[in-house]
């Protein structure tokens, strides 16, 4: 009963605190109309004509085909799916060219899941409606001496950063994943070799490097694990193959699928193909190291000037320093 009734006291005194201060209640008023008025402009730009809703599928079916449909329906008819299917509808963007580029950063970032579009920007809307709340909340729990133009300040550059920050994780997400692509490639590529030259298909070869590199370069065998099952379900090499280059991004899986491609339509032997382009994966892969260690010497002269060199300088001038003062201020000052 007293926790009871010290939570009710904690709460009225914040209220008569909150009403106390009009600055605070001005900023809540502003920042709720704006964020209201994004709402209504999204929905406003974000509104389908009768003809998009029956493209859509927004119409009204026969009652044997709603029975049918309706466990499959189940799951989507939760208020949290709902809610998620209408800040989509309202934050994303309706042209498809934009959706579909999104949707290829997904898929390279990792995320292959078909709501992955989806909950982007759903992620996307809350950090930028909930950082500058959790902000305003901060701030008023909190006393502080902050003018309200710097709090609105700070409120926008919040709001943007929320909206960035989704964006920039998922880049960086996809730097990584190309990065360590890159660095076993070469690996992957030898390993081809051995599979082709030893009697099986590429098919199978494949599927063989998936199954060995799941240790030492994890992402890279899900890639080649991808190929195999899209071989398995049936998809042309070729369209597996632009498929699997289109999931990583990089110029040199495009040229080791465009090698593919053209090997199998002019009728070149696979093997010696892909043995010529995992030299040249080799070479290019000791050529970026050689870089590194070329750029080395220069990233080490910014530590030696500004935390070495102004120590050697010291030890070096100082006891000379030294002697100087002794000798000639006494002879200065006549002492």
């Amino acid at each position: 009963m007293q926790y009871v009734n010290a939570t009710i006291e904690q709460i009225t005194n914040f209220l008569i605190r909150l009403t106390g201060d009009s600055s605070w209640l001005v900023l809540l008023v502003i920042f709720a109309a704006v964020f209201l008025a994004v709402v209504a402009l999204g929905a406003l730009l974000s509104g389908r004509n009768p003809v998009e809703r029956r493209l859509a599928g927004n119409v009204n079916l026969p009652e044997t085909v709603q029975q049918t449909d309706h466990l499959r329906r189940k799951d989507k008819d939760s208020p949290w799916t709902k809610l998620l299917e209408s800040i989509e509808k309202r934050f994303s963007p309706t042209d498809d060219r934009k959706r579909s580029s999104v949707s290829q950063k997904m898929i390279q970032a990792g995320y292959y899941a078909p709501s992955a579009v989806r909950n982007f920007y759903v992620v996307r809307v809350f950090c930028a409606a909930g950082f500058p709340l959790a902000f305003l909340l901060f701030q008023m729990l909190v006393p502080s001496n902050t003018s309200i133009e710097r709090v609105l300040f700070l409120t926008a550059v919040i709001c943007f950063a929320g909206l960035v920050l989704p964006s920039a994780w998922v880049n960086r997400r996809i730097a990584t994943r190309q990065l360590e692509i890159t660095e076993g490639f070469p690996d992957a590529l030898d390993m081809l070799v051995v599979c082709v030259e030893a009697g099986l298909g590429l098919d199978a070869a494949f599927n063989r490097v998936g199954t060995q590199f799941a240790k030492s370069h994890p992402i890279l065998a899900e890639h080649f694990g991808l190929v195999a099952l899209e071989f398995r379900a049936g998809k042309t090499r070729s369209e597996a193959m632009r498929s699997f280059a289109s999931r990583i991004g990089l110029a040199e899986i495009n040229s080791f699928v465009t090698l593919l491609i053209q090997s199998e339509a002019l009728g070149t032997s696979i093997a010696q193909t892909l043995r010529v382009h995992s030299e040249e994966m080799r070479a290019k892969r000791m050529l970026r190291a050689e870089e590194k260690a070329q750029r080395l010497p220069v990233l080490l002269s910014i530590p030696l000037v500004l935390g070495i060199l102004p120590a050697m300088l010291c030890v070096s001038l100082l006891p000379g320093v030294i002697r100087i003062i002794r000798i000639l201020i006494p002879a200065l000052t006549g002492h």
